[in-house]
């Protein structure tokens, strides 16, 4: 079921700033909004999430970098984009100029060029249109021989201090972080103590598959992340147990955007009662430009269904 979003309070709040609905799309699933943006307006949405953005020009890996896997695929794409300069005077220009609340997702291969792109990306003259800003924190760290951050407390807590340095408090700071951990809510208590407003989980899962009739790996890079319906219940899993460690205290509150498997409004309902705040479709665009809007619609559906608001749905799962 669809239902008007008029008539439905979707409402959410990000780390102080309000959005009028919770779904986004996931950082480099619908590149940065002109491509989405031809199957529908991407102001619609609470946030478009751009592609991650580093300090220059990044060419990504070589072919073949995506690979089919039952539920779901691989891809070792590698964060390939423009840099930061083509990034504020060509992309966010634009996506100000049809009325898009961005996320930019920043990375980076030290924690200091994290600061970099965050430095540049204040001073452009249209990040007035930034909402939010998105540390991939789940990007390997090359100065530390490929160590992902978000994989050590210190070094999560070590980027997201350094960006908050340089980012008005105004702008809240997601670290998104991976589920390839042992304990999830320690980075995220990590990630939040450096000085992120909210976490973003999850980033997807290290896979790999093999080609039997080669007898080579699919993926160029070997290794790539598996993302779809098949990760939906590790997504549930992470937000539910950071969201219970917040209700008891162990760690600070704070918003938690959901990532991970969304194809439906039941999906994003799911994530939701688990603890999330908001919602980023990714993998299912790559079939279906339409289904974060749909998504959107049938999430409305559930929420008029229940005679709720949105925010009374946030992690309403978990016992009293």
């Amino acid at each position: 079921m669809t239902e008007d979003l008029t008539t439905v309070d979707l409402t959410t709040d990000l780390g102080g700033v309000t959005l009028p609905n919770p779904l986004m799309t996931a950082s480099g699933c619908a590149a940065n909004g002109k491509e989405l943006h031809r199957f529908f307006d991407i102001a619609e949405l609470g946030a478009f999430v751009t592609k991650s953005v580093k300090a220059e020009p990044q060419s990504g890996r070589g072919t073949p970098r995506m690979a089919e896997t039952p539920s779901g695929m691989l891809n070792s794409i590698g964060l390939q984009g423009p840099g930061i300069e083509a990034f504020v005077t060509t992309d966010l220009p634009w996506l100000q100029s049809v009325g898009a609340r961005v996320i930019v997702s920043i990375a980076g291969e030290s924690s200091e060029e994290f600061a970099r792109v965050a430095e540049r990306l204040v001073a452009a003259p249209a990040f007035g249109a930034v909402a939010a800003i998105e540390v991939n924190i789940s990007c390997p760290n090359v100065a530390r021989r490929g160590l992902v951050y978000a994989c050590d407390p210190e070094s999560s807590a070590t980027v997201l201090r350094l960006v908050r340095e340089v980012v008005p408090r105004g702008i809240p700071l997601l670290a998104k972080v991976t589920p390839d951990v042992t304990d999830i809510v320690g980075i995220a208590e990590a990630a939040l103590a450096g000085g992120a407003d909210g976490l973003t989980m999850i980033n997807t899962l290290l896979g790999i598959a093999i080609d039997i009739d080669r007898q080579r790996p699919h993926l160029f890079g070997t290794t790539g992340g598996l993302s779809g319906p098949a990760v939906r219940p590790v997504a549930v899993r992470a937000i539910w147990q950071t969201h219970a460690a917040m209700r008891a205290g162990r760690i600070p509150s704070a918003p938690i955007v959901g990532v991970g498997g969304v194809r439906s409004g039941r999906d994003a309902l799911e994530l939701t009662l688990a603890g999330a705040s908001a919602i980023q479709v990714g993998t299912a665009t790559f079939n279906d430009p339409l289904a974060p809007v749909r998504v959107l619609g049938e999430l409305a559906g559930l929420v008029a269904d229940r005679g709720a608001r949105y925010a009374d749905l946030v992690g309403a799962a978990h016992p009293i």
